[in-house]
């Protein structure tokens, strides 16, 4: 009997995912749903093989390439995805399939039916999953989930001030003066972020450009920004070795 995990995040997806598969293939015994990165490793590592897996790119805690850099996945997969045609396009060179949202019942059929055709003769091509993550690259983060106690709720990244590391955390400060701690690294939110929106100035901070409301020439050609809203720091330098590239970025 034919087994397919279901890796999706956003709970009516999975649903009517769950109930084409089915409608579809009523034999056939459906796994999951799981929601997160982290989950999804721990199930693979646990539990016997899927004979297939079908996964959301973005997952609530992540890209689900991520997946692939921490176990060994066998089993094929079909992806599932709110991207457009030319970010997977290196996807689909001897792969199962991909499905784009809203998912089609007939999209998905032709799918599983690849998958029949092919299922004997298919090997995993850990390949094919960085070109595409190099792809899909380009899409950054729009918004962080934060935690405040039992409550979380989310911020937009454009909405975003600057990131910044005090006393061994990151937080963000909004453009509304609020300030947040969040759950990453500053170098993992430098990856996140539109490079074109953000740019890391020194160790501790990585300012949005639309804040920006002042350069100030600082001694040994650097320079020293003034923030709008205000945010009071000593520290507000950019680097010497990244001033001409922080020049470059500021006039575009």
């Amino acid at each position: 009997m034919t087994k397919i995990l279901i890796i999706e995040d956003e709970r009516l997806a999975a649903e009517k995912l769950e109930r084409m598969v089915v409608q579809l293939r009523p034999d056939w015994t459906v796994l999951g749903p799981i929601e997160t990165i982290e989950h999804t490793v721990k199930w693979l590592s646990l539990n016997q093989v899927p004979d297939l897996i079908l996964i959301d790119i973005q997952l609530d805690d992540g890209i689900s390439f991520e997946i692939f850099d921490q176990i060994e996945v066998v089993s094929p997969v079909i992806f599932t995805t709110a991207y457009d045609e030319y970010a997977i396009r290196a996807f689909k060179v001897n792969s199962i399939d991909y499905l784009l949202k809203p998912i089609d019942p007939d999209a998905l059929e032709i799918a599983l039916t690849k998958f029949e055709r092919l299922k004997d003769r298919l090997a995993f091509d850990h390949l094919k999953i960085d070109t595409v993550r190099q792809q899909i690259s380009k899409n950054y983060k729009s918004r962080f989930l934060l935690k405040i106690g039992t409550n979380m709720f989310s911020v937009l990244t454009r909405d975003i001030e600057l990131f910044f590391i005090s006393e061994r955390s990151v937080f963000i400060r909004t453009f509304q003066g609020k300030t947040y701690d969040v759950d990453y690294s500053l170098d993992q939110v430098q990856q996140l972020v539109d490079p074109d929106q953000f740019f890391r100035i020194n160790r501790n901070y990585l300012v949005n450009i639309d804040s920006v409301n002042k350069l100030v020439s600082y001694s040994s050609s650097r320079i020293k920004l003034e923030l709008q809203p205000e945010f009071k720091a000593d520290d507000l330098i950019v680097s010497r070795e990244k001033v001409s590239e922080f020049k470059k970025w500021m006039d575009r």
